[in-house]
């Protein structure tokens, strides 16, 4: 897999803590940004699947009645 470098603007408190916590990891700035994007990546990725299967359940009628919906908020309330 090639490299590309990536280049945009960090306020100068997040490079200091961002370097802060490198220090404590004994790794570099890099790393840290490259875990830092692929959890961002991995959640978001994981997000737009969880709306697309609901999206295709819906495309194809699979929902809850309003009333089990209502029954299950009004549970959630008194808990």
């Amino acid at each position: 897999m090639g490299k590309h470098t990536v280049s945009f603007r960090l306020d100068a408190d997040k490079v200091t803590e961002l370097d802060t916590l490198a220090e404590a990891q004994d790794r570099d700035r890099t790393y840290l940004l490259n875990e830092a994007v692929a959890a961002y990546l991995d959640v978001q990725r994981w997000q737009m699947d969880q709306i697309n299967k609901s999206l295709s359940q819906a495309d194809a009628g699979d929902l809850l009645p309003h009333n089990k919906v209502k029954r299950a908020v009004r549970n959630w309330r008194r808990r």
